[in-house]
């Protein structure tokens, strides 16, 4: 592999077995470095310009490449060599300690305690456009959370696979089988043949503060496999949207890059406290580093529970309303005094909403302290509960600000992939709403008996939450 930067200043090689390539300009020392276990990246001053960002999940498609180990190298110039000093420390042997969430731990013994639960994963998905049959590459990381081969990941990392292949840290490669998943969590569950297998140590993310180190175990672009980045945490409780789905993230300054999907956030206890899911990447070719989000294991846990047993997520919570973003548009024409929040467009008979007593023309302001200004902000606070759970609900109706309490009912299983997605624009397909396209100013039409405005509306109504 050759790399010479922008002004041809100097020259490097890297080794691809005994073979030393492409040296030039330079003479070249090797210098035995065991501790040299991959090959020095290019570092670029990035631009100043302004620019927007998007949040995008981290599976890496691509045509799987391996990888080579590079060798340390000294450098002589033209002008003579120069001494450089090397230290003679005797560096320390990593213990293999035992997580135990007492005691905390240096990074390398969190690396050397856990890595044996971490996996490579390489899916290949096969498509047919146009009576052709092409077939794509796509990987991602996963960790082991059972002794007889369950594996946590992403769902967007498995999601449409024809095939999962598993790698782990020994070098032994399985064939997995996909046990089921959820996309609104973006959580999936694989398994492979096997009964002793290493899971890790399930911490507690409600109680990580900013500040704490962390460090996540992944593979890097496909090729760098079983790396470690170390980092702190930026934020708890980030709410961001991941290609259009509200998340609760965990934000850290981890090197994480695409490939790392699935994989574990560790604490300095060696406990895993998220799931690496996403970062923030720049809309121009602008690089934006240090801006990494996982999925809090707290938020997700009973429901890998559901899918180990089920294959799918059980207890998922449900109100039974069509939702619509209250707009102020809506407000001024329709005389409300809220301008933020979920109008309630429907109420399934049956439901927990019409249970709780909520009623089609009522605006969902607040559930329980969590504020909701949009159908965003409603799917995002579902999230911190479970079919069961029983929330306050503060909602706007007739003029006057009023609360229920609302029970969650479980969502229909034939929901479980399509509640809260759904989102039909006007004039759009047909969706969520019972197999037919709904425009919410016909519902205004009927229940204020006003004139229609859809010309001058330009939002979307949503499927069942």
């Amino acid at each position: 592999m050759y790399y010479e930067d922008e002004n041809n200043l100097y020259h490097y090689s890297y080794r691809k077995g005994d073979k030393v390539e492409n040296v030039r300009d330079v003479d070249y020392t090797e210098v035995p470095n065991t501790a040299a276990t991959a090959d020095p990246w290019e570092e670029k001053k990035p631009k100043k310009n302004r620019l927007g960002l998007k949040i995008a999940a981290l599976a890496l498609a691509c045509a799987l490449i391996g990888g080579a180990a590079g060798a340390g190298i000294t450098i002589t110039s033209a002008h003579g060599s120069t001494q450089i000093e090397v230290s003679d420390r005797q560096v320390a042997e990593v213990r293999q300690v035992k997580v135990d969430g007492k005691q905390q731990l240096t990074m390398p013994e969190v690396y050397a305690a856990n890595v044996n639960s971490v996996v490579s994963i390489n899916v290949s998905t096969t498509t047919n456009v146009f009576g052709r049959t092409t077939e794509s590459a796509a990987s991602g990381s996963g960790f082991f959370i059972t002794k007889d081969g369950y594996i946590l990941t992403n769902y967007h990392v498995i999601e449409g696979a024809s095939t999962v292949k598993v790698t782990a840290y020994d070098g032994t490669t399985y064939d997995a089988a996909v046990i089921g998943g959820d996309e609104d969590y973006d959580i999936a569950v694989i398994k492979v043949e096997g009964t002793n297998f290493q899971p890790v140590v399930i911490g507690k993310s409600g109680s990580v503060q900013i500040g704490e180190t962390v460090a996540a175990v992944g593979n890097p672009l496909g090729e760098l496999t079983f790396s470690m980045s170390q980092g702190i945490v930026s934020c708890v409780n980030r709410a961001i949207n991941v290609d259009g789905k509200p998340f609760n993230m965990i934000q850290v300054d981890c090197s994480i890059n695409p490939g790392n999907s699935g994989g574990p956030l560790f604490n300095s206890y060696g406990e895993v406290i998220g799931i690496v899911s996403a970062k923030y990447s720049s809309y121009s070719n602008t690089t934006v580093e240090g801006i990494g989000f996982a999925i809090p294991i707290d938020d997700v846990l009973a429901m890998v529970k559901d899918i180990m047993t089920d294959g799918y997520v059980t207890n998922k919570p449900y109100i039974g309303i069509t939702p619509q973003n209250m707009t102020a548009q809506m407000a001024q024409q329709y005389r409300y005094d809220v301008t933020q929040g979920v109008f309630v467009c429907s109420v399934e008979p049956g439901s927990a909403a019409e249970k709780a007593g909520l009623q089609m023309g009522d605006v969902i302001t607040k559930i329980d302290d969590k504020t909701i200004t949009s159908y965003e902000d409603l799917v995002a606070a579902k999230k911190s509960y479970s079919a069961g759970d029983t929330a306050t609900f503060t909602i706007y109706r007739e003029g006057q600000t009023q609360t229920v309490e609302l029970t969650f009912d479980a969502a229909p299983q034939t929901q479980e992939t399509a509640q809260d997605n759904s989102q039909q624009q006007q004039g759009g397909n047909n969706g969520g709403n019972g197999g037919y396209y709904y425009n919410p100013w016909d519902f205004f039409n009927s229940f204020f008996g006003n004139g229609y405005y859809g010309s001058s509306y330009s939002g979307e109504s949503r499927g069942a939450a």
